[in-house]
């Protein structure tokens, strides 16, 4: 028999961290230096990639989406966690936990997407470097970042949806730091295996799947740097690479542990900091990883702290 709900669209309460109050104020602040150095390092990527003429390249265009992804991705969570940590009140309405649901998992499912897009480049240019520029096609560039853009809206759509369906009558209560799909299934009184269901599909076409074309790309990529003879050339082809292969493994290390872990109360605890781990730490470390191991960023945020310190001289 279905559930009937008098308040289906009643307020939520993310429960996060409630039960341990010395750590959200440390969380706190812990977040909100995190977050600005996200907004500002992905906004720094963005800026050298567009206006940087050396850095008009396949690489940088995909690296400015995934900046821009990234900013997006923490703000669309990132200001209600500091609001419900920095108090005591921890509602969230059903209004705004529906819109972070739908923006969360189209953003998350993008990145996993375009992760794939920029491993494919990666592939393109060490495994076929003297059709790269043909391959690439600016065209073919701005179709797979529209590609990846597209598949995670798709995807959020269908699942945002069935997950919102769910009756959340007597309890409402979300045991998470977020509006995140596994939370809102546990948390509804009826009958969720459709559900459970839809999103292994979704874990397994979104999370494994990438994950092994990735790896496939990184395995004929290994195979074809070894062939070079020169030194330099092997340093600089895996140069090109680890950057990218430390964002996939922060990435998807953490993400693959909150949908694909087993249901026990240890790890739905350990969820919530895995969670906290990918919505913000991750998009931290991004910019950070593509600057500091990337000689051609380094040099391009250089010229442009220099280009706009002498225009306010």
């Amino acid at each position: 028999m279905a559930t009937v709900c008098n308040d289906s669209h009643g307020n939520f309460i993310l429960y996060g961290f409630s039960d341990r109050p010395y750590l959200e104020k440390i969380l706190f602040g812990v977040i909100l230096v995190f977050y600005c150095l996200t907004l500002a390092g992905n906004t720094v990527i963005i800026l050298v990639s567009l206006m940087d003429p050396k850095l008009q390249t396949p690489m940088y265009f995909f690296l400015s989406n995934l900046s821009l992804l990234d900013i997006c991705f923490t703000s669309s969570c990132v200001p209600q966690m500091l609001v419900n940590l920095g108090g005591p009140d921890k509602i969230i309405t059903y209004y705004s936990c529906a819109t972070q649901l739908y923006i969360f998992l189209w953003l998350g499912a993008t990145e996993c997407v375009l992760l794939v897009v920029m491993a494919l480049d990666r592939y393109v240019a060490v495994c076929h470097p003297l059709r790269y520029t043909t391959i690439m096609h600016p065209k073919v560039c701005l179709q797979l970042a529209m590609l990846a853009w597209g598949a995670g809206l798709i995807q959020s759509l269908i699942q945002s949806s069935a997950t919102l369906r769910l009756p959340f009558c007597s309890h409402r209560v979300i045991d998470d730091i977020v509006c995140e799909v596994p939370a809102l299934i546990q948390l509804s009184s009826a009958d969720t295996t459709y559900n459970e269901v839809q999103m292994s599909i979704a874990s397994v076409i979104l999370l494994v799947l990438p994950l092994a074309i990735i790896l496939s790309s990184y395995g004929a990529i290994v195979k074809s740097v070894l062939k070079i003879k020169s030194t330099t050339g092997q340093k600089k082809a895996f140069g090109t690479c680890t950057s990218h292969l430390l964002v996939v493994s922060l990435f998807y290390g953490t993400v693959t542990g909150v949908y694909l872990q087993p249901k026990t109360q240890y790890a739905h605890e350990q969820g919530k900091f895995l969670t906290l781990f990918y919505t913000v730490i991750t998009p931290t470390l991004n910019p950070l990883i593509y600057t500091l191991r990337n000689k051609e960023v380094k040099e391009a945020v250089i010229r442009l702290g220099w280009k706009t310190w002498s225009s306010h001289r």
